[in-house]
């Protein structure tokens, strides 16, 4: 039977603790089997990450179940199979989803496996359906446009109003 030191256990233990206090720090979290992914593409895929302010880690599965248990996320035992890496975000909760979907779609070799959203523990369908959302600035220009439909409309029917009068105006 094999023993561990004493620094070793720590050193694990705080391995453990920081992956923990990602998991709670982060508004999305997405989990993907990178088996068959070349290096060139693994680096191509960080770059994208990290553009969107995502961390994309490679973590033992035993350091992730314990992370997950530590901070109370059940039923994640299944995507912490084989090999796999993990994507951080703690501000723009599509953006991981979004661009490891896509990626997934170029590099078959890249599998997405679940993840958590917001706090809960997401499915793959879940994770797929996030992914299809746009970015942080899309949403919040259909967000602009939504608000200001109803002020263009109004300002639209008083210069129709507006010109009815002139042209009556002129008629008479």
């Amino acid at each position: 039977m094999k023993f561990l030191s004493k620094e070793v256990i720590a050193k694990k233990s705080e391995i453990v603790d920081g992956l923990a206090k990602k998991f709670q720090d982060s508004v999305s979290v997405v989990v993907v089997n990178y088996r068959g992914v070349t290096v060139e593409e693994v680096t191509e895929l960080r770059k994208q990450l990290r553009e969107e302010g995502v961390e994309f880690r490679v973590v033992k599965n035993t350091y992730l179940k314990r992370a997950a248990d530590k901070v109370g996320y059940e039923g994640l035992d299944e995507t912490f199979t084989g090999p796999t890496a993990v994507a951080f975000s703690s501000e723009d909760v599509v953006a991981p989803a979004r661009i490891l979907a896509k990626f997934a779609k170029d590099i078959d070799a890249l599998e997405l496996k679940g993840g958590i959203i917001e706090g809960k523990v997401a499915s793959l369908d879940e994770i797929q359906e996030i992914a299809k959302l746009p970015n942080r600035e899309g949403l919040l220009s259909m967000l602009v446009s939504v608000l200001q439909a109803p002020v263009r409309n109004f300002a639209y029917a008083v210069k129709a109003v507006a010109d009815s009068k002139e042209e009556n105006g002129d008629a008479a």
